[in-house]
């Protein structure tokens, strides 16, 4: 196992930190590297290419220097307004700020900056763990620094602030959901009297940002076990001010002896059960959105037992609501969730026996490019804990991948095009553009899905005369 001494040895071995120190040095900054990178590297995680470097003066004056000296052309940014700047060099990402000590509004989470000691900036962040500090100057090369025992919280895994709970949350309420983040990354637990004081603060993420807000439910739905953060999140009275589409799922009715599965819970399995094969963040999006339209549709019959007729429907409608609320891209990103949320129940469809190679054909052509994407939600959609349950609907998905595999073989209807273009429907019929060449464009692609006619030029062509008779058009050779 490690020494500690030899974790930091290797974490600040990278050349970079030979020429911050002496270009610290020959300025007179006291320098230190803080944060993430201290904190991972006695985690022994994988360190990132960001590194935050803290210097008791001027970090932007300390930034400028590390520019002049690197080799090579450094791109630098600087932000007087926020007293930081940010060089990128090889592939490393390097954040200056000068030691400060911060005064917060009410009504704001944009402090009023002053000049401060380390120990002024160690106080203002947001967890022990992340206050953790690393010396950079030739004297002292090295040293830690851990004024309110992060080491030992690193040890137990326990998020604490380094100040009172409720001025560190209240002050900057973006914690609150960093706390959660950390919490779901690390596999770590979030101190009690934290878990208190964000319950009790939890309304102050009301003054944040929707992109600062989705940022860290981005980071949180990355993680291997996301659910174990969304799950928090509700605990804490977080998740129901940042996805109410979501925590409206959660719950049971009965009506006459008759319940549904509790859709909240269901939905965290099916994000945990995507989460093992892909870390396409926007599928993993689709499988936290795949049944938000049930909780609007939710109606008891008496015949049938509780319906959630067109969730789908709605549920797709949903997703640009709750995209454009949380000024989420309103793109293709947008467009692919709200897709794969509208087709999540058709795959399982076809599972059935009876039903046709036309009804195939359909779901590979509507489904496209996200055809594997698709099947890859309903395979995660199964959550049931009946073995012969799960036996049986994991045997309906290879029936389905088996029926879709013969048919696209066969038929070639992935991305689709008609064999007879309208060009060429212009061409033959001496038309213009016009609804009648699209009717006879719609006319061939039914006949394919439905399978009266081969995906195939000569055949597509003879029915495009034929059609175009009963239309009142002739070709003009």
């Amino acid at each position: 196992m490690k020494t500690q001494e030899l974790r930091i040895e290797e974490a600040l071995a990278p050349a970079v930190f030979a020429y911050v120190q002496k270009a610290a040095d020959a300025l007179g900054l006291e320098t230190y590297v803080i944060g993430g990178y201290v904190r991972d590297t006695f985690l022994d995680r994988p360190r990132g290419h960001d590194i935050d470097i803290v210097a008791v003066g001027s970090g932007i004056s300390l930034a400028k220097k590390v520019a002049e000296i690197l080799p090579g052309k450094n791109n630098i940014q600087v932000f007087k307004n926020y007293g930081t700047a940010m060089i990128k060099w090889q592939n490393i990402q390097l954040e200056f700020v000068g030691a400060r000590k911060e005064s917060y509004d009410h009504e704001s989470r944009n402090p009023v900056v002053e000049n401060g000691t380390l120990e002024d900036d160690q106080n203002r962040r947001d967890f022990t763990v992340n206050a953790l500090a690393l010396k950079l100057n030739k004297q002292g090369f090295g040293k830690l620094l851990d004024p309110f025992n992060g080491m030992e919280d690193l040890t137990t895994k326990v998020l604490r602030t380094p100040l009172d709970p409720d001025i560190t949350y209240s002050d900057d309420p973006l914690r609150m959901l960093r706390a959660v983040r950390f919490a779901t990354q690390l596999d770590f637990e979030i101190d009690k009297t934290s878990l208190l004081s964000i319950e009790k603060n939890k309304a102050r993420i009301d003054i944040l940002s929707k992109e600062r807000i989705i940022e860290e439910v981005h980071k949180i739905l990355a993680c291997a076990v996301p659910s174990n953060g969304l799950l928090l999140l509700d605990q804490l009275g977080l998740l129901e001010r940042v996805l109410p589409e979501v925590t409206a799922l959660k719950g049971i009715e009965e009506v006459e002896g008759q319940s549904h599965k509790d859709n909240f819970y269901h939905t965290f399995e099916v994000v945990d059960n995507i989460c093992a094969y892909t870390e396409n963040l926007w599928l993993r999006w689709a499988a936290l959105l795949h049944d938000i339209g049930k909780a609007p549709t939710k109606k008891f019959d008496k015949k049938v037992g509780w319906t959630f007729h067109a969730h789908e429907f709605v549920g797709a409608k949903m997703v640009y609501k709750l995209f454009k609320r949380m000024r989420m891209p309103l793109n293709d990103k947008m467009k692919y969730v709200q897709k794969l949320v509208y087709m999540s129940s058709r795959p399982i469809v076809i599972s059935e026996d009876h039903v046709t190679d036309s009804a195939v054909r359909r779901l590979i052509f509507d489904a496209g490019d996200l055809l594997e994407d698709l099947l890859l939600l309903c395979k995660a959609d199964i959550t049931t804990k009946n073995p012969k349950r799960f036996a049986k609907y994991h045997n309906n998905f290879d029936i389905v991948k088996a029926k879709i595999e013969e048919v696209e073989a066969r038929d070639h209807v992935r991305n689709f095009q008609p064999p007879v273009t309208g060009e060429e429907i212009m061409r033959i019929f001496a038309l213009k553009p016009c609804r009648q060449v699209g009717e006879l464009k719609e006319a061939i692609k039914e006949a394919i899905l439905e399978g009266v006619i081969p995906n195939e030029h000569k055949a597509a062509h003879d029915f495009m005369l034929t059609k175009a008779k009963t239309m009142g058009l002739s070709p003009t050779s």
